[in-house]
């Protein structure tokens, strides 16, 4: 029997059941969503930041927002490789994305930055989901990659959450 040809177009090898390439597949074009959720939310407050802090925080965003978007094609390529698909559309984003637009037309730039924070907590978590998700099929390969962007949701949660400090020393001296 001759598979169809569009079928035989998106196929990847992989030893990965099948099962694994639907739910890792899908759990990876979920991150996909969120993370070009982020990174535009990070890039709207880059663009929009103003304030006493404005340039750190412009440089700050700015750095921020090409390591998110760093992670976009990786996690794309992933769901591929494991004979998966990734998302097609800014539609397909909007309909997958659990992090929540900002489309006021001011924020408070401490806002910018603890809304930030909360959404890259977010998504830390959705990482952590995806690393045991992927662990349980023996996907080492995913799981590795999802290692390195919880350090670096990690970290940019740390600046976040920083940088948003009033100047109080949190060690009391």
């Amino acid at each position: 029997m001759q598979m169809p040809l569009a079928r035989l177009h998106l196929d990847s090898p992989t030893d990965l059941p099948d099962d694994a390439t639907r739910d890792i597949s899908a759990a990876l074009r979920a991150l996909l969503a969120d993370v070009f959720a982020i990174y535009l939310k990070t890039k709207n407050f880059h663009w929009h930041m103003s304030g006493p802090h404005f340039r750190d925080y412009h440089l700050m965003l700015d750095e921020q927002s090409d390591q998110i978007f760093g992670m976009t094609d990786q996690l794309a390529e992933r769901a591929r490789k494991i004979g998966g698909n990734a998302l097609r559309s800014i539609g397909h984003i909007a309909r997958t994305q659990r992090i929540l637009d900002n489309d006021a037309d001011y924020v408070d730039p401490q806002d910018m930055l603890a809304e930030l924070r909360s959404d890259n907590q977010q998504l830390t978590s959705e990482l952590r989901r995806v690393h045991e998700l992927c662990d349980s099929f023996g996907d080492v390969a995913t799981a590795s990659l999802i290692e390195n962007w919880i350090d670096d949701a990690e970290r940019r949660v740390w600046f976040l959450y920083e940088a948003g400090q009033r100047g109080h020393n949190s060690h009391g001296a």
